[in-house]
């Protein structure tokens, strides 16, 4: 941001080219702050109504909370009509690209594993390990390869699809939605390629290097989290003594994805986090379950009557390698496009945006940055793309003889299956973050976050709240962040803290807000055959919810003092 004195900009440059100058003012509202606070919070009000109280679909609520929120930006913040609709339309194109982009295509990768044979194959892959211990399975599927579908997809498709593989294993359905959600936690905030953390940075309009320094922070808030999963689902499955009989194996996953995520977010590329905490966590299991094997386990199986375990003599290295095959190709790709960017970066839109450039000042006369940037070919959805075409390439001239064949027509019918099913959840996506960036642009984000700073230092203690709240009514950590991003930022302006801590204990309160989520509720009781029951599936997470947020507030506030060091 640019510092601007406010009053000669106004006269001595918008005013000579005949154009508008905006000034936020967070006591337009009856000249004073805390009753501007309370007008701007009416659009998220709203939303949240329409969601929970009369049970609207997510994009008609959207489309409400925006309606609202321009309402307020025009009658109550007197921002130029104009100005306030670009403002929506300008969020609405970030929604698009590359959120949305970044999704569909995230998504479309996990499908061409599916339509090739291989997804089977990967689930084997999981039976060779623990020796038939359902709690080790389950712990490397729910956790390891559910991070890796966070990874890729998000939205739902990591407990939607563990969740039927843990039953496979033989778990009762209530359990397994259990676990699944649970497990669902720490890979959250760098779900679908790190989109929750990009979203967060660009809503609060910090640069590249402070988004990297958020994903850092982030993994710093949720280490012992992701660390104390695996024992949490041994607990869920086998209580104390699951625990006790899995504490090695427990430990080794979860200690090594802790480090590995908090490593790959601090000094290498916050997009690929998850798929390099779910790579080196699966690799060190495996190299660790050859010299040591978990006791009790026919005991186990004998007591919650399971069958015994499936074999998989017909599963060679070939076909491990295959099936393992596109998370390594995405890896690479990505990693290539970190350490040399200008081989994916060469073309790039830069835009100043109509009605907005040079327009916005805020309350405090910093001139807003409202142009628009989209690198094409260099964004993680190009580059998910490109991943998928090398595997279907791979995929189609390596068959075995035709028994995993996939055809070129296969992955472009999935892309526009992809399309079709995601194109409401699309209109989500866009319809929040023009929301989103209305709130901001007109100043109700700021209002509302001087307000609430206004507590003073404390703030820092329940700002993850906000973060908690917004996830688990959305059900995702990205439109959490679109919500709430600028209010991190303005209200760690106020109390004098880091608005990058702020804004990664959003992300952080957010990713133990998923697993209540009406959304994600609903798809683990699809996925287990327990519809209707959301309910009975809530109260069995919701404890954990709340403890994982109450340590999360902690560490925050921590961070803030007594781990001040940790914060850059």
């Amino acid at each position: 941001m640019l510092h601007v004195p406010v009053i000669s900009y106004g006269q001595d440059h918008r005013r000579n080219q005949g154009l508008l100058l905006f000034e936020i003012n967070t006591s337009a509202v009856g000249d004073s702050l805390g009753l501007t606070a309370l007008v701007a919070i009416l659009p998220l009000i709203a939303f949240f109504i329409m969601l929970l109280g009369v049970k609207a679909r997510a994009h008609t609520s959207g489309a409400v909370a925006l309606a609202v929120s321009l309402i307020i930006a025009i009658a109550g913040f007197s921002m130029p009509v104009d100005m306030a609709l670009s403002s929506a339309v300008r969020g609405g194109l970030f929604g698009l690209l590359p959120i949305v982009w970044v999704i569909i295509t995230a998504i479309w990768f996990y499908e061409i594993t599916v339509a090739s044979g291989r997804f089977e194959d990967l689930r084997k892959t999981f039976d060779l390990l623990g020796d038939g211990d359902i709690r080790i399975q389950a712990i490397l599927i729910a956790f390891c390869f559910g991070g890796l579908l966070e990874a890729l997809a998000g939205f739902g498709a990591p407990v939607a699809i563990t969740a039927t593989m843990i039953m496979a294993l033989g778990v009762k359905p209530l359990r397994a939605a259990t676990v699944v959600l649970i497990a669902n936690t720490a890979p959250v905030a760098f779900g679908a390629v790190g989109i929750p953390v990009t979203t967060a940075g660009e809503v609060a309009g910090r640069s590249a290097e402070q988004t990297q320094d958020i994903a850092a922070l982030i993994s710093l808030q949720v280490l012992l989290i992701a660390a104390i999963v695996p024992f949490l689902i041994a607990f869920i499955l086998d209580g104390i003594r699951g625990v006790k009989e899995t504490a090695p194996a427990a430990a080794v996953i979860g200690v090594s994805f802790a480090l590995a995520q908090w490593l790959s977010a601090t000094f290498f590329a916050y997009q690929l986090t998850n798929v390099i905490a779910c790579i080196v966590s699966l690799g060190c299991a495996f190299a660790f379950l050859r010299v040591w094997k978990p006791k009790g386990v026919k005991e186990l199986r004998e007591r919650l009557e399971l069958p015994a375990a499936e074999s998989t003599t017909d599963l060679n290295g070939r076909r491990i390698w295959m099936a393992l095959l596109p998370y390594a190709v995405v890896t690479v790709v990505f990693a290539v496009a970190t350490a040399a960017p200008a081989i994916f970066g060469f073309l790039k839109l830069h835009f100043a945006w109509p009605l907005l450039d040079d327009a916005i000042v805020d309350a405090d006369g910093n001139l807003m940055d409202t142009s628009f940037s989209f690198n094409v070919f260099g964004n993680p959805g190009t580059l998910l793309l490109l991943s998928g075409i090398i595997v279907a390439v791979v995929y189609h001239y390596f068959n075995e003889n035709g028994r995993y064949s996939l055809s070129f027509g296969q992955p472009v019918s999935a892309f526009g299956d992809v399309v079709s099913r995601m194109k409401f959840s699309a209109l989500t996506i866009i319809l929040v973050l023009a929301l989103a960036y209305t709130m901001n642009y007109s100043g109700q984000t700021i209002a509302i976050g001087e307000f609430v700073s206004s507590a003073g230092s404390i703030f820092a203690l329940f700002a993850p709240v906000l973060g908690w709240i917004g996830t688990a009514v959305t059900g995702s950590d990205t439109s959490a962040n679109a919500l709430f991003a600028n209010l991190q930022v303005a209200a760690a302006e106020r109390i004098s803290v880091n608005p990058d801590l702020m804004l990664a204990a959003n992300t952080a309160g957010g990713v133990v807000g998923k697993m209540i989520s009406p959304q994600s509720l609903a798809i683990a009781a699809t996925a287990v055959n327990m519809e209707g029951k959301e309910s009975v599936i809530l109260k069995n997470v919701v404890g954990y919810s709340v403890a994982f947020l109450a340590f999360v507030c902690v560490i925050v506030f921590l961070m803030t003092n007594v781990l001040g060091f940790l914060v850059p």
